[in-house]
């Protein structure tokens, strides 16, 4: 058939156009695939891409973590040869859900050995059916019975705690409906419940809320979770702002509308709740630890912690818990509650949390990295300080070769954190100026059942036939004298002493230098008729005991015995010298004692213990009326030393209920309690004449005062008003000197740390 060229132009046509609608679908597919391109290339890379990225990241650090560096394949063993056939243990109590009986956790214990033996690689039973096997029918029976236990804390926070570990562990080993039937019970941790309270609970709760959004690899609420975490990290408003007794008024229950002072505290020690008893090392020490973990966690991620955060998070760790431990490694025993009641409680600390901040921060590097080397390779540390605590009346003091520490209480602080779960069951006076002496760190190790309890190192005690009962352990304090004078380098501690649990009072200081420290006490009197005694130590036996009496030297037979005119004893690399020869009772010979006598939990051992124990002390006798004691302190040294000792370097200038003063000549330093406005010759031609009661330490070279150091411990004033019979014409902030020449004195004024910071120290240099 030909074509017309109408029929053939038709066609021509025809052909462009569809040359121009392929072109045109060409170039419009090439536009979508580059808008996929940018869509997809957006979708794997976009925040919320990365953030799921980061979770698996964060997800194996944490799994990591859980699953620990050892396991036990003999206990192992043991835990899979006993498990019954309904996923029970025969030696669990099933039954009792009481406080001191629930045994439970140890179900969820083997639940949670036997998951990480079955996720460990070393391990001889690495994804072992059997163990899989075992760990499901474990939690098939938990989970039908849901044991709810009459301590709060098991509900919502230990067994919330241990079920998240064991989902986080067995990742895609359980099924999906064993899981969710885990979320109702993990699920009572929650911010809002009665025990999510401000500071140490709170975050154990957010910690547990956050791994389990892990397991769902939840980015938006993890984020959300995280952000609170932060968001704790934080000082709160102290419940003993203000001196008297209207803080215990205030809701002391488990309530979460406001802190009311619990948590951090602005002078970095930590309250767990609204007694203001100091709790750094113990809920605050976990407190501080759920933050380095996720610091650790999320370092490098999208959900890192705020390099601000970071750092007030170090700042504590290393001004709050590493000053309350000694070398920055071991506990001070001074320090701790009830746990002291635990096996193990005084064991050294590790190096993880101080490693884990380096990890994440730069800032105060070189500490922190001390803080691992003193903990990894036992080095002594470099940096001397003493560190009071006003918000807790509680002094650490730290040289290369000794700590030491004094903990008092006061109006605004409760003696002793009460015996909750039956546990420091005779923990009455270990708030009554507690000072205790460390030059290894080691001294008090699991001292606790064979302790003498009427003998604290450090404290003026009644001596009756026996303690009060245990509901009387806490006590709010009945004097508001009571605190410290420090520059950071050197202290003055000053307790104005009135016993709650007994009629007994006393004015007691503490005068601390480079190579010792005074211990003086005046005013000790009580009505009734029973012997009150003073204790210079209740340690560890380490060695022999050496005696000088009338400059007669000898080792001590191990006993119990009376000493007359004793110069200096010494024990264990501690000297103790008395300015005036001293009778003193000593024992140094075997005490006998149990766990189950201070700690009444269900797993405390109730067999006697035995260990060899140093004991030192002054008998005032019965019913003393204004007695006095005066000792020296000298730690980190030795026989010799002791013996060449000048206690010229050291000079008590008084000793009397109104003022307590000692001067050290070698270092230029005066110091100075007074109970009441008074005056004292600091050395000649320069006396101090102090306005008000108050606590003074003094750097004077050459005649010249050089820096003035001051506190008011009673929390009351505003400004501080003394004169010093020298000329100091100077002015500066806080700080106003003038000249009086009709009386050749200068009247000086310092303005006092009000707010938070009321009761902490002043110093000017001049």
């Amino acid at each position: 058939m030909k074509l017309s060229y109408r029929n053939i132009h038709l066609c021509k046509a025809s052909h462009s156009k569809n040359i121009m609608f392929i072109g045109k679908l060409k170039r419009t597919a090439t536009k979508l695939w580059l808008w996929i391109t940018i869509i997809a290339s957006l979708v794997l890379h976009s925040p919320f891409t990365y953030a799921k990225e980061d979770i698996e990241i964060i997800h194996e650090r944490v799994k990591q973590d859980l699953l620990g560096t050892a396991i036990n394949d003999k206990q192992v063993k043991k835990v899979l040869s006993t498990i019954r056939s309904n996923g029970t243990w025969a030696n669990i109590n099933y039954k009792d859900v009481s406080l001191t009986g629930f045994q439970h956790n140890v179900h969820l214990d083997n639940m949670l050995l036997l998951s990480r033996s079955y996720n460990l690689e070393g391990s001889k039973y690495f994804k072992n059916s059997k163990v899989k096997k075992s760990i499901e029918k474990a939690l098939t029976y938990w989970l039908k019975h849901d044991f709810i236990s009459d301590n709060w804390w098991d509900n919502q926070i230990g067994i919330p705690n241990d079920l998240v570990t064991l989902i986080l562990l067995m990742d895609g080993e359980l099924s999906e409906s064993l899981i969710e039937k885990t979320q109702p019970i993990i699920g009572r941790a929650t911010t809002d419940s009665t025990g999510a309270r401000p500071g140490g609970d709170r975050i154990k709760i957010a910690n547990i809320q956050a791994k389990n959004l892990l397991h769902y690899r939840d980015v938006i609420k993890l984020s959300e979770v995280i952000k609170v975490i932060e968001g704790e990290i934080k000082p709160t408003a102290p419940i003993n702002l203000s001196y008297g007794y209207g803080y215990t008024e205030m809701e002391t229950g488990l309530g979460t509308s406001a802190a009311e002072g619990r948590g951090l505290q602005y002078d970095n020690s930590f309250h767990h709740r609204t007694d203001a008893v100091n709790n750094t090392l113990s809920y605050g020490l976990s407190y501080a630890r759920a933050f380095v973990m996720w610091a650790d966690y999320t370092t490098g991620t999208r959900f890192a912690l705020s390099p601000a955060k970071l750092e007030h998070l170090i700042d504590y760790f290393l001004d709050g818990i590493c000053k309350m431990a000694a070398f920055g490694k071991y506990p001070d025993i001074g320090s701790k509650n009830r746990s002291i009641s635990r096996r193990g409680s005084l064991s050294a600390y590790s190096a993880v949390m101080a490693e884990q901040l380096l990890s994440a921060s730069d800032y105060r590097k070189v500490e922190l990295q001390e803080i691992a080397d003193i903990r990894n390779n036992d080095i002594k540390p470099t940096i001397s300080h003493a560190t009071y605590f006003w918000l807790s009346d509680h002094l650490t003091y730290q040289r290369p070769n000794f700590f030491t520490s004094v903990r008092m209480y006061s109006s605004r602080v409760h003696n002793m954190e009460s015996a909750y779960n039956s546990e420091g069951l005779l923990n009455h006076y270990r708030g009554d100026g507690a000072n205790h002496i460390s030059v290894t760190g080691d001294e008090y190790f699991d001292i606790a059942p064979v302790f003498d309890y009427q003998k604290i190192p450090g404290t003026t005690i009644l001596q009756k036939p026996e303690l009060p009962s245990t509901d009387e352990i806490q006590k709010l304090g009945l004097s508001n004298f009571v605190g410290a004078a420090t520059d950071g380098m050197y202290a003055t501690v000053g307790f104005d002493f009135k016993s709650p649990h007994d009629p007994l009072i006393a004015r007691k200081a503490w005068f601390f230098f480079d190579d010792e420290y005074v211990c003086l006490g005046a005013g000790i009197s009580t009505i009734l008729d029973y012997p009150v005694a003073t204790t210079l130590n209740q340690s560890l036996l380490r060695g022999n005991v050496t005696l000088s009496s009338e400059s007669q030297i000898s080792t001590l037979q191990k006993g119990e015995k009376q000493y007359n005119k004793v110069d200096w004893i010494y024990h264990n690399g501690v000297g103790y010298l008395f300015p005036t020869p001293q009778k003193i009772m000593l024992k140094n010979n075997k005490a006998t004692g149990s766990w189950f006598k201070i700690n009444q939990q269900n797993s405390t051992p109730k067999g006697e213990v035995k260990q060899d124990v140093f004991k030192l002390w002054i008998d005032h006798g019965y019913a003393p009326s204004d007695d006095t004691y005066e000792y020296i302190v000298v730690p980190g040294t030795n026989i010799e030393n002791i013996q060449k000792y000048s206690e010229k370097n050291v000079k008590i200038l008084s000793n009397t209920p109104y003022i307590q003063a000692v001067a050290n000549k070698n270092l230029g330093l005066y110091q100075a309690v007074f109970y009441k406005a008074g005056v004292i010759e600091l050395e000649e031609n320069i006396i101090l004449s102090a306005s008000s009661p108050g606590i003074f330490l003094l750097e004077i070279k050459g005649g010249n005062v050089t820096k003035i150091t001051a506190s008011d411990p009673s929390h009351y004033l505003q400004e501080l008003h003394f004169s010093l019979s020298t000329r100091i014409l100077a002015e500066q902030e806080n700080y106003k000197s003038v000249w009086d020449e009709k009386k050749q004195k200068s009247n000086i004024s310092i303005s006092l740390p009000q707010g938070v910071y009321t009761g902490s120290s002043v110093s000017i240099t001049l």
